[in-house]
């Protein structure tokens, strides 16, 4: 074979092998992204290799045998290719040790603007329609039930983890694309794409398969040119996308990915936040670019509660400077083992308690911090970290075995309160737990939402403690258009109609202060005091 030809055939070797890497990896053509760096040195390697074997090859040819000297006077361009990864590799390691917190810990501690708030005047009592009952976990088994039902399309689909967690209309819900469930089942599906995405209601549980006109073409279970993160490396490529791409929909029910872009702040690699966002309609693959600042409203992720985390960790740890951090920890503050969500002001806000680096059992308060726009509360409310309190609403009912999902924080007669789900063995939810931040021996444990609320405030109630939000409270009156009685869960309620009022109104007659209910018959005038929570609006007072 003539030397010119194998020349060729190496240089095609090495472009077909960096393509291929590159297809395969997608580092982001820029100086901030570790990919890239490494991409660069292995190509520079991969030449070093060639330019060896070529000269082994004439070696060969004039010789008859192997006979390469590495002499760097001899070999310039190995020897210059060398001093070049050398360099690329002392910039990496440099570039890294300024952008880390040991020299930079105020800029890492000024990440993030904290503001201090009032807890009652932000987290209203406790309103039911916007409060998710269902962890993660659970929407799961509730996603994988729904899927099993759907006969035609379980064979060749399954539920995505994804479960993003956003508001629509008001309401938390969680939604999850399906995904193919095998590669041959891509090959024979994918011309018409994913035909639908699960969509749970976390206030009611209601699980929807819903069903696309047309189907998601791209995604992160897509192979080749239409994978997603492929589609946007090609269409971005100097875009650093954050280690997390959010599944939502608009108002109109349309899917998108939402698709942050890494922006680092300190130096080369640190001080990461979320510059802009790029909104991939997962249908169509049309993709539209935002500062981080213009995103849409109805777009509820941009930020993940990790990376949130994160940069509270640093804005707590970094006071006063690095050192102080790892030595003294004076002052130093943390989030707790882990976090949730809270609807507020039309937008997601992720929720975790503030406690002493030291780890101990009490937190110092809590923040919360909006997953669109990044701005944070702190609350300073002390008491129990959540995992005391899981703990000790466990303890209740310690004989049944049941385990606790971590907690939200609400309001309850002005009283920070923990509210949480006890699960059995299966992952299915039992009972309900509501537990007093600052005396976390308070735990009140019920078989509904309504009666764990009932025995709350009865021990609230107990302790001196009596709510003074009257706004919780709306009064109604008319005429009884329709009153049915309902057993629920072994206990009788009396779902009543007004004329001209479109809401339901329950009577739970677990309370005995309602029981003149039964005197009541179509056509009578009434007069109560109910909760708003939309639909199905609990009775509180009867007159």
């Amino acid at each position: 074979m003539k030397k010119g030809v194998l020349y060729t055939i190496l240089g095609a070797l090495a472009a077909a092998v960096a393509f291929i890497y590159y297809y395969v990896t997608l580092p982001a053509i820029n100086i901030h992204s570790s990919g890239f760096w490494f991409f660069i040195m292995a190509a520079i390697v991969a030449v070093m290799v060639v330019y060896t074997i070529r000269k082994a090859g004439k070696d060969m040819a004039g010789t008859g045998g192997v006979a390469l000297r590495f002499s760097l006077k001899e070999h310039k361009p190995l020897k210059f290719l060398g001093i070049l990864l050398l360099l690329l590799l002392a910039a990496y390691v440099i570039g890294s040790i300024l952008s880390s917190p040991i020299v930079n810990a105020k800029k890492y501690q000024q990440l993030l603007t904290l503001e201090t708030r009032n807890f009652t005047d932000d987290i209203k009592e406790v309103d039911y329609r916007t409060i998710p009952l269902l962890d993660k976990d659970s929407a799961a088994l509730l996603g994988d039930r729904k899927m099993g039902s759907l006969v035609e399309m379980v064979s060749q689909f399954e539920v995505a983890d994804d479960y993003t967690q956003i508001n629509v209309n008001g309401v938390p819900v969680r939604v999850t694309p399906l995904v193919y469930a095998s590669p041959i089942k891509w090959l024979t599906n994918q011309k018409n794409g994913i035909p639908a995405y699960m969509r749970i209601d976390m206030t009611t549980q209601d699980t929807e398969c819903v069903m696309l006109d047309e189907g998601i073409k791209y995604s992160k279970s897509e192979y080749f040119n239409r994978n997603l993160y492929r589609h946007l490396r090609f269409q971005f490529p100097t875009y650093i996308f954050g280690d997390q791409i959010f599944f939502e929909i608009d108002d109109n029910g349309v899917p998108y990915w939402v698709c942050p872009v890494k922006k680092f702040n300190i130096g080369l690699f640190g001080g990461e936040t979320v510059g802009r966002v790029v909104l991939c309609n997962a249908v169509t693959g049309e993709c539209t670019d935002y500062d981080v600042e213009d995103v849409p409203q109805w777009i509820d992720k941009v930020y993940s509660a990790e990376l949130l985390m994160q940069l509270y960790d640093y804005h707590g740890m970094y006071q006063h400077g690095f050192f102080n951090s790892v030595l003294g920890q004076k002052d130093c503050l943390v989030t707790t083992n882990g976090y949730n969500y809270i609807a507020l002001d039309d937008d997601v806000w992720v929720y975790t308690g503030i406690t002493s680096v030291n780890g101990d059992q009490s937190n110092v308060g809590f923040v919360l911090i909006n997953q669109r726009t990044m701005e944070t509360r702190f609350y300073r409310v002390e008491g129990a970290t959540e995992m005391s309190a899981m703990s000790s609403a466990e303890g209740q009912v310690q004989n049944l075995g049941y385990r606790a999902t971590f907690p939200l924080l609400l309001n309850i007669a002005d009283e920070p309160t923990y509210f949480m789900a006890l699960k059995d063995a299966a992952g299915l939810v039992k009972k309900y737990a509501m537990v007093n931040v600052q005396k976390y021996q308070w735990v009140a444990i019920g078989d509904t939402i309504q009666a764990c609320e009932k025995s709350y405030n009865e021990l609230l109630s107990t302790n001196g403690i009596v709510s003074q939000n009257t706004e919780a409270y709306v009064d109604v009156s008319g005429i009884i258009e329709s009153i049915s009685p309902v057993v629920l869960e072994g206990t009788t309620h009396y779902y009543i109609c007004i004329k001209g009022n479109e809401n339901i109104f329950d009577v739970d007659l677990s309370d005995d202060s309602l029981i003149g209910i039964v005197r009541y018959n179509p056509g009578d005038s009434i007069k109560f005091q109910y909760k708003d929570e939309g639909g199905l609006n609990p009775v509180k007072t009867l007159e």
